[in-house]
Order: structure tokens, then sequence, then C-alpha cells
């Protein structure tokens, strides 16, 4: 069985095509949300515990290979999965959408954490579009200068900034529709994380049309592992390693 971590598009395009090719594949999604988009093949839900219950899940489950596909700010999984491999001979691969870079017509500033994040709000909007996920909101929670229209899957947890509106929602994401959200809104300011994709993407060619400034949250460090880009590629490594086993 090839098992992949995460319940990014990434992921499930990946489990899709092992599907089809009638590879054994299990993904395992965080449960942080009520009503995941679910992949095909087989599904678990949870953490696993650490890095030595995920390596004895590993070797009870026949794992031939694992795809860490998990979303760029998910660093516990990552770090876990990046000893639980080694330590049970089962090869590891990273895919990594790449990061989003900026282009002619962006006003950005990367800052290293939500928290940089916040104090940098004041003197750059009044009106922010908060699209950091529903996790880590409490580093806005005593910013009370701005108004925030937070956008997220489901509603989060407290604390969250004094002055807010909740925007549940789930891409993919048209230009179209985030410029109508920017100007019905009156937003002056974008706050996200580097999460990179196409899928969220057209809240930077909005901003951009629109001239806003741009708050970037760098990616965390991740565990050096061998890594791709693309799904394709993921596909054809587990697919090698799927003969092999």
């Amino acid at each position: 069985m090839i098992l992949i971590l995460g319940g990014t598009a990434e992921a499930r395009e990946l489990a899709t095509a092992l599907d089809e090719a009638a590879i054994a594949v299990t993904s395992s999604l965080a449960g942080r949300v009520s009503n995941p988009k679910l992949p095909a093949g087989g599904v678990r839900s949870g953490g696993f515990g650490g890095p030595a219950a995920l390596a004895d899940w590993l070797r009870g489950n026949d794992v031939i290979a694992t795809v860490d596909a998990t979303h760029p700010f998910a660093e516990r999984i990552s770090a876990s999965v990046a000893q639980a491999c080694p330590a049970t001979g089962v090869p590891l691969l990273r895919l990594e959408r790449p990061s989003w870079s900026e282009r002619q017509g962006d006003d950005w500033r990367r800052v290293p954490d939500l928290r940089a994040a916040a104090a940098l709000i004041a003197p750059l909007g009044k009106r922010v579009l908060l699209t950091t996920g529903r996790q880590g909101l409490a580093a806005f929670a005593k910013v009370d200068q701005a108004w925030f229209l937070v956008r997220c899957v489901e509603p989060p947890p407290p604390p969250l900034p004094p002055r807010h509106m909740l925007a549940l929602d789930r891409g993919p994401y048209t230009l179209e529709g985030e410029l109508g959200l920017i100007d019905r809104h009156h937003i002056d300011l974008v706050v996200t994380k580097d999460s990179g994709g196409r899928h969220t993407e057209a809240k930077l060619d909005a901003a951009r049309e629109r001239a806003l400034p741009v708050i970037m949250v760098d990616r965390p460090p991740r565990p050096e592992v061998n890594s791709v880009a693309t799904v394709a590629e993921a596909f054809e490594w587990a697919r090698r390693h799927a003969q092999a086993g």
C-alpha cells in the first residue's frame, strides 16, 4: 500500500491517479475539517500520536512507500514522518507545491510568522482580508486598529480579532470572485500564508489588480527529504515502488 499524508488538492489528485492505476492507496487526513473532500482509495482520519506511533502504523499496515503531500504549513506531521520512515525503512517523498513568487505590480511584505504579520497591519491597512486559515488566529486577537474579513473553511476557535466578519468558504477561487469580494468589503490589505498552488492564487491576482499591499507569511522550515513539485512526478515515484514491492 502507498500511504499519502494530507488532504490537499495535490494529495487527492495523486490518490485518484494511483487508484485508477489499480495501486492500493490510503490517504491520511488530519481530521480538522468536519466535511472534507474525500480522496479515492482508502481513508483514515486523525493524528498518529508522534513519530514512534506512526512508525508502528507503517509496520502494521504493509506500507511500501509514503508521500507527504500535506499543506506547506503542516509542520508537525512532516517532522514525524521524516523520523518514522527512516526508522522503518519505508521510502519517503515530499510532494511540495511551489511557493508563490511576486510579479510585476505586486506590493508584498514577507514576514516569518503570524505574529510578525499582525504587527505589520496597522501602517498598511484598515480593512483586511485575512486568509491564513482557522489555526493561529489568536495572533490577531489584539489588533483593534483594523476590521478583518476572516475567510476559512469552518468557524475558527477563539480568540479572534475584536472587529471581524467570518466568510466560510472553500476554494478554488476565481479572479472575478475575489475582485468582487474586495470591492464589496472595501478591502485595502490582504494577509495570507505562502501556501502556493493555483486553487487560492486568485486573491493575489486581485490584490495586484486593485494595487493592494499583501503581507505574505513565509513557510516554516521543513525536514530535508527527497521532494518533487508535481503530482505526475509523485505518481511515477509511487508507481515504481509499488511495482518493486
